[in-house]
């Protein structure tokens, strides 16, 4: 029996290599719905392939021609609000949310609603909604798989333990592309530098992400609501290797580690496939070719970003949103070269700190909240001169 999934956000880097790991298991897996946010043209390239029965595209070109070249009988949804009835009007066990920002969070809730299960790659899902995204799935018994190496690799480790016999998890992080750089250097980076990843090939703002750990800030508060253990049980370790994708320290001493390639075809097709383990399209890790295997701790100065997650979390209600949305911004003005590298954690920390954190009681404050955070890192950056 074929296991029907819906993959948003397709044509990016998760997505691609969920289609990857379909291509290997055809006996097992079926796709029957595609959406992706403007890549029309290999989304329709996807559709030809796979003959899904429906396809979304969350920002198409003006006017109707766009829906022309895909399969005959393939039902067509367009935009984000088209996005909402694609998840909730088609046949499928399982979604994939690989779309990038928050973007992902209203057809992750509409999953949920509608008895889904959902395989979770978008961070900025539990970060900004954690609460409300795990209550409904809670009430309505809906799983949630994650797909983040880091977040998979613990939920490999925690299978059969309870919450209670936890003391720890830690979060690997490769370091980025600039691990070994001094603050001064760091401050001269280039969207060149910043983008040159020494492990993974990711989308742009992900890697932008690892190159200042928020990446790994975003993660911990993942983390937190992911698996119920509270901040102070939450660390990060530099792992350059990138081989240990997270470790699970228990009550007794022991820790549990996941290992594998840098390849993300491997979490995913676990959080597809689970609870079964089936042949992959990665190729096996031999531990003598690795060589060694080396942590180190990192470096809360020129990687503020951690203590700023720490804080945020803690802090809670409508903090992590504000993280979220203010480094989203100072992301994006990074890429287009209007702030320097060291502004993005400047940004996001003048915006938490002048934010008075309050209780989520809905999806509309939280979208209020997002916006007025946006806002105020538009402003923090126009204040210190940058265009």
């Amino acid at each position: 029996m074929k296991k029907r999934i819906l993959i948003l956000g397709s044509t990016g880097s998760i997505g691609r290599s969920a289609l990857t790991v379909v291509r290997k298991l055809p006996e097992r897996l079926e796709v029957v719905g595609l959406a992706a946010g403007r890549q029309l043209d290999e989304l329709r390239a996807q559709a030809e392939e796979f003959r899904p029965r429906a396809v979304g595209l969350c920002n198409p070109p003006a006017g109707s021609s766009w829906r022309q070249g895909f399969p005959g009988k393939t039902k067509i949804y367009e935009g984000p609000a088209g996005l909402f009835e694609m998840v909730a009007e088609t046949e499928a066990e399982m979604v994939l949310v690989a779309i990038v920002g928050t973007a992902g969070l209203g057809p992750a809730l509409a999953a949920i609603r509608t008895g889904k299960g959902l395989a979770l790659a978008s961070k900025e899902v539990l970060v900004m909604a954690g609460e409300i995204v795990m209550a409904e799935a809670r009430a309505r018994n809906v799983p949630i798989l994650p797909v983040d190496s880091e977040h998979n690799a613990v939920f490999q480790c925690l299978a059969g333990s309870s919450g209670v016999q936890i003391r720890r998890i830690l979060l690997t992080a490769s370091g980025g592309p600039f691990r070994t750089w001094d603050a001064r250097r760091m401050a001269a980076a280039t969207v060149e530098d910043a983008l040159d990843h020494p492990t993974w090939k990711m989308g742009k703002k992900i890697t932008i992400d690892s190159a200042t750990l928020f990446n790994k800030a975003l993660e911990m508060i993942e983390a937190h609501w992911l698996f119920g253990v509270p901040f102070s049980a939450i660390d990060v370790v530099v792992h350059p290797q990138s081989i240990v994708h997270s470790l699970v320290e228990f009550v007794d001493g022991s820790h549990l580690a996941q290992l594998s390639r840098s390849d993300m075809c491997l979490p995913i097709q676990y959080a597809l496939t689970y609870p079964e383990r089936l042949p992959s399209p990665v190729p096996f890790l031999d531990l003598a070719t690795v060589g060694q295997l080396s942590f180190e701790q990192p470096d809360h100065e020129r990687f503020p970003a951690l203590r700023l997650a720490r804080y945020a979390g803690e802090a809670g209600g409508t903090a992590p949103c504000v993280l979220n949305a203010a480094n989203e911004v100072a992301v994006a003005a990074f890429l287009e070269r209007r702030i320097p590298f060291s502004a993005i954690a400047h940004c996001v920390e003048a915006v938490l700190d002048a934010h008075k954190p309050m209780k989520v009681e809905n999806l509309e404050v939280l979208q209020r909240v997002d916006a007025e955070a946006r806002r105020a890192a538009v402003e923090w950056i126009r204040n210190k001169g940058y265009p």
